[in-house]
């Protein structure tokens, strides 16, 4: 298998929430196999009776596309960026992801965000796809990529894992992308109640367990706008079609689907914009009624020029 980088240099997609730009920063997008792997539920006969995913979030075959990227943007006075996609160099078990060099950190330093301006990396799990850029290489060590941040996820997540009997791939992804922020003393771990909390003014962490126990969606609200990144309690837009489809790694499948359900519930028919951690460009959209389930109603990125 292989990613595609992300090679477009001529502009940041972005999109506006009340004072707020959020901008998407491009890592790759991932092998055809991906979406037939992670969501076996997904079949090609059930993408193709949902006509509404062709041509952005599926071919004509069938066949899923799903991205990694994550978001940069800044609100409260503090620079965020809500998870750090697979990384450069990482050895990872899942060849897609197994020592990538791609141009994130340049895509994200044209956005208006170089490393050493970042506040806040918040991770709504510690999955290897989402942890990767926490560290970068320097000397042969693992090392914060970014220095002047604090790292946050939520108590539940950071404790289950110590607890867990982890395969050799991801103790791996532990030492190289988790531990290194916490010895630099970087991470704070937070309590998220079932009404979510508030991490900084206009940024809320609303709990989406399943996917992984602390599993956290991210909420900003700037002038009465809001915004949602789903982090992975959804991967893929054909999840709002048929929500009980749910991700061959999911921790809890049946919490999943009922935080997915949950979610989409209050999301739809509302003026929220939804940004899919792995949805394919345009990524954003609103939720909205469709037969049985719901669809994404695409809200395509504006462009800026590259600084």
């Amino acid at each position: 298998m292989s990613t595609t980088p992300a090679t477009d240099q001529t502009a940041v997609p972005h999109w506006t929430v009340g004072d707020v730009s959020v901008h998407r920063i491009d890592e790759v997008a991932l092998p055809a196999a991906t979406g037939a792997w992670l969501l076996p539920g997904a079949t090609r006969d059930l993408v193709a009776g949902q006509p509404w995913l062709r041509p952005h979030f599926a071919d004509d075959e069938g066949t899923l596309r799903i991205d990694s990227h994550s978001f940069a943007f800044t609100v409260g006075g503090s620079r965020i960026l809500v998870d750090t996609g697979i990384g450069n160099g990482k050895e990872r078990a899942n060849p897609a992801w197994h020592d990538l060099h791609t141009d994130f950190l340049q895509r994200l330093t044209a956005a208006g965000f170089p490393p050493d301006s970042v506040d806040l990396v918040v991770l709504t799990h510690l999955h290897a796809d989402h942890v990767g850029w926490n560290t970068r290489q320097e000397h042969g060590e693992w090392v914060p990529t970014f220095p002047n941040a604090r790292y946050l996820t939520s108590r539940t997540e950071r404790e289950f894992w110590a607890g867990y009997d982890m395969e050799e791939a991801r103790r791996q992804m532990f030492r190289d992308s988790v531990h290194p922020v916490e010895e630099a003393g970087l991470l704070d771990l937070v309590d998220v109640p079932a009404e979510g909390v508030e991490a900084v003014p206009g940024l809320r962490l609303v709990p989406t367990p399943g996917h992984t126990p602390g599993h956290i969606a991210v909420e900003l609200t700037s002038r009465g706008r809001t915004a949602l990144i789903t982090g992975d309690c959804v991967h893929h837009p054909v999840q709002l079609a048929h929500p009980a489809v749910g991700a061959c790694v999911d921790i809890d499948p049946e919490r999943s689907e009922a935080s997915r359900r949950e979610l989409l519930g209050s999301l739809a028919g509302t003026d929220t914009l939804v940004l899919g951690t792995h949805f394919a460009p345009p990524t954003a959209g609103r939720v909205v009624p469709h037969a049985d389930g719901y669809r994404l109603l695409p809200v395509p990125a504006a462009s800026a020029p590259l600084r």
